[in-house]
């Protein structure tokens, strides 16, 4: 049996189709959450789905093709979901694949169905309590999360795929460099960079490509929301977000937020005329540069204001005085739950020395990609100033370099603080710490044992006291342990090789201990109460 089966309305791939489809991921490594479909296929769910959803380039088509080779081909169909495909359609096909015998079913980019949200239910109700195991997919992970919380609540197996750490990315493409990370995104294959490529931005190259030749870009995030806002309840669910969504300023407003992610979301973040950080941070710290080689002015020389256009322009997102709908809270804060929903950002406030101080907010983004790419976009405009072009060569790459070292400093922060959130959030409290002066890049408190290990994240290779000067400084340690007990353990986290200081202020290569990690929060759980600190084996 092949895919030209007569009979069926939508793309049906049964047989040697199936087969293919198999033998084309034949030896690749499985996803770590790829136990949890298997565990569904083979399992008596009654009339429970499973739903496996996530971002474009985190492997869920694979996993589809892995699952398809493990289970008896003449049981199988796959079906890949198509604009132009309605449930009517789906429900017509299904009958006819379990008249058929059909028994695993897999259905991607199921999302696509313009009227899935409000009727997916079918699927569980009706086919799943039927005896048949069906699996759904899809790169709108709104639509599924929307559709979770009615058609299909308490009904599905969920498995989402859009965070990929760092151990799983290194152990997949076999490459052990937190930079690739960086520049992969916490994807499956590197992004795009070719900003001056207009069909990079059209709509159907873009969004509705077969899986394989889809580009991962930033607007994905705004398409996901506003597409499955469209097709909930009729397009009854924007809320506070209507009005914007009318005026086409939804997609601004959310390339703001992403934008700003690691810093406070208020609604000047939105409303100010836009303002990169990263170029003010490059700027700062090239005049101040110690290094008289390094050293440089050059975005001094330039012209802020086109380039700032530019990058504006790259980044579809607009200045205040263009947009027709002023931003409030409730847009932010309905757009950072979608954020949310979609495991594109983590909450990982930041703790006070002061005693009672509500937690300030800090945003921790899952897909390091997305702001990577604004960076790069960043780079590629400053490349078009008159001033920069004018410069020599030196200075360019100096200036280029600094601006993106600078963002995979912060960005080396920021997945370090979340991968140890998600591995031992639920046992330890794991935040930034703040002081009057400086602050603790990430503390790992142990309420067991009322102790904690103070952890500063640095992006570089070479080691200098200078790094260490707040875990050694007296009156910040002990603020920090007259809140959360004895300091156990002084931690570099960088890029070089591990050693220990006379002083005992550990080094440690920052890869590896994100590598340990998932093994490291495995022991601490079967042994909470050690009071001897928490050790890596680094």
């Amino acid at each position: 049996m092949d895919n030209h089966n007569t009979g069926y309305i939508t793309n049906v791939v049964t047989g040697e189709g199936l087969k293919a489809m198999a033998d084309e991921v034949r030896g690749l490594e499985n996803r770590d959450c790829y136990g949890g479909l298997i565990k569904y296929l083979k399992s008596q769910c009654g009339s429970r789905i499973c739903v496996l959803y996530g971002l474009r380039r985190t492997g869920k088509t694979t996993m589809l093709q892995q699952a398809i080779g493990e289970l008896p081909l003449s049981e199988c169909a796959y079906l890949k979901a198509k604009t132009t495909d309605t449930m009517a359609d789906m429900n017509s096909d299904l009958k006819l694949l379990y008249k058929n015998g059909f028994r695993y079913i897999f259905i991607d980019e199921v999302t696509l169905l313009e009227d899935f949200i409000d009727s997916a239910s079918l699927f569980s109700d009706i086919f799943a309590a039927q005896g048949m195991k069906i699996v759904l997919s899809g790169t709108d992970s709104l639509g599924f999360w929307l559709t979770l919380n009615q058609e299909l609540y308490d009904r599905a197996a969920l498995i989402h795929t859009t965070f990929i750490p760092f151990h799983e990315h290194s152990r997949l493409l076999k490459i052990n460099d937190l930079d690739e990370y960086i520049r992969y995104g916490g994807t499956l294959r590197a992004g795009e960079t070719d900003f001056d490529d207009k069909e990079l931005f059209a709509d159907e190259v873009s969004f509705r490509d077969d899986e394989s030749t889809r580009r991962y870009i930033d607007t994905a995030i705004c398409r996901n929301i506003q597409n499955s806002l469209a097709f909930y309840e009729n397009g009854g669910h924007f809320r506070h977000l209507y009005d914007l969504y009318k005026a086409n300023e939804l997609t601004n407003a959310i390339n703001r937020i992403v934008e700003d992610i690691n810093h406070r979301f208020v609604v000047n973040t939105i409303i100010e005329k836009f303002k990169s950080h990263d170029l003010g941070t490059a700027a700062a710290n090239l005049r101040k540069e110690r290094s008289e080689e390094l050293r440089t002015d050059i975005f001094d020389r330039i012209d802020i204001n086109a380039v700032t256009e530019r990058l504006m322009a790259i980044l579809d997102i607009h200045n205040r005085e263009n947009q027709k709908i002023g931003i409030t809270e409730a847009h932010i804060e309905e757009i950072k739950e979608y954020l949310k929903a979609l495991d594109l950002i983590v909450d990982c406030p930041v703790e006070s020395t002061v005693q009672n101080a509500e937690p300030t907010e800090h945003i921790l983004f899952t897909q390091p990609g997305m702001r990577f790419c604004q960076a790069q976009a960043l780079v590629h405009s400053l490349m078009k100033d008159a001033v920069f072009l004018a410069a020599s060569e030196h200075e360019k790459d100096i200036a280029a370099a600094r601006i993106l070292d600078e963002v995979r400093g912060r960005m080396t922060e920021d997945i370090v603080l979340l991968e140890t959130v998600k591995q031992l959030g639920k046992k330890f409290k794991v935040f930034k710490l703040q002081f009057a002066r400086g602050e603790m890049d990430m503390v790992i408190y142990n309420p067991d044992s009322n102790s904690c290990e103070i952890y500063e994240i640095k992006h570089s290779a070479e080691a200098v006291p200078e790094q260490y000067r707040h875990l050694v400084d007296y009156e910040k340690c002990a603020l920090t342990e007259q809140r959360f007990g004895k300091i156990t353990k002084r931690t570099v986290l960088y890029n070089g090789e591990n050693f220990t200081e006379e002083n005992g202020v550990e080094y440690r290569n920052v890869s590896e201990y994100l590598k340990l990690l998932p093994q490291f929060a495995q022991d601490m759980a079967q042994n909470l109460r050690q009071t001897d600190g928490m050790r890596f084996g680094c």
